[in-house]
């Protein structure tokens, strides 16, 4: 980071710690050799970006190549300042994510924020949540939400035997009830559509048609907007025993009723899932759908246990 020019590998070798005190040991040349290219793959493994400079009356020649890493990777443009306390909400965002799911734009934004080295509050810093990832298909979509590329999947609706495949143009990728959704415009049906990750069969194929990237501004907030709206149709209203893990959970996005509590929902079988998992602890009042597939999931897992009714 410090030449413009960059270090030839013997230079690295020589002078950098960590290869000196190899070499002063007595480590061959071709092993310290062996280490710089372990150490350079892992580096940019980690999103370190390294530019290789050949001869530039032959590119291909590397032997006497240069290495540099890119000073611009880690520098804001001299008119972004910071707070303190800025930096410490930023990078308490960027350690959130898993590096593997930080877009490429994401990983080298955190990169120079970090490399600021402004003092940040430790308490602050000491809380780090963590976003995990269990649906396979999130990097895909991702990606071509990035790329701006039309992705083809299979989908699975609630109800039907056999998912179909689907060519849409992902927009954005929302949290929404702890669950990942991609929004996007379904080109099989000439609509926009919400479609549950979780519901994804299979891989996500991303195509080489492209599509304009101002498509996807505001894409996000129209898609929790539709999806609040749906939620707003359909709800639940459950008896719950206080103090339990049901209790604490469904009573963050419900809302008080006469009998229980009111929890708005997207998807009636997943729904369902989640409270019968709950077991004892809640009860559906109604909808009468709801509760009848509650039931069906409790006596299934009563008969595969054994048990009778």
């Amino acid at each position: 980071m410090a030449t413009e020019q960059g270090l030839t590998k013997d230079t690295i070798l020589t002078s950098v710690s960590g290869y000196r005190e190899q070499g002063d040991a007595g480590a061959s040349k071709d092993a310290l050799e062996k280490m710089f290219e372990r150490d350079k793959e892992s580096l940019r493994g980690l999103g370190v970006p390294i530019e290789t400079i050949g001869d530039r009356t032959d590119p291909d020649d590397l032997r006497e190549a240069r290495y540099r890493v890119p000073s611009a990777e880690y520098e804001l443009p001299e008119d972004i300042v910071f707070t303190p306390a800025e930096i410490a909400l930023l990078n308490l965002a960027g350690g959130v994510w898993s590096e593997s799911s930080m877009s490429s734009d994401a990983r080298s934004g955190l990169r120079k924020i970090r490399a600021l080295g402004i003092a940040v509050d430790d308490p602050i810093i000491g809380y780090s949540p963590r976003i995990s990832l269990h649906d396979p298909s999130f990097p895909a979509l991702q990606r071509a939400i990035e790329e701006c590329r039309v992705v083809t999947f299979a989908y699975l609706k609630p109800g039907e035997q056999a998912p179909r495949q689907r060519r849409v143009r992902p927009l954005a990728l929302v949290e929404y009830e702890a669950r990942w959704h991609i929004f996007g415009f379904d080109l099989n049906v000439d609509a926009d559509r919400t479609f549950l990750l979780s519901r994804i069969v299979g891989e996500v194929a991303t195509t080489r048609e492209g599509f304009e990237p101002a498509l996807r501004d505001g894409a996000g907030e129209r898609a929790l907007a539709g999806l609040e709206e749906l939620a707003e149709r359909q709800l639940a209203l459950l008896e719950v025993n206080p103090g339990t893990e049901a209790a604490l959970r469904l009573s963050r996005r419900s809302r008080p009723a006469p009998q229980g509590i009111r929890v708005p929902y997207v998807d009636e079988q997943i729904f369902a899932e989640e409270l019968a998992s709950y077991g004892p602890e809640v009860r559906v009042v109604e909808p009468d759908r709801l509760r009848e597939q509650v039931i069906a999931r409790l006596a299934a897992t009563l008969e595969l246990h054994g048990g009778a009714a």
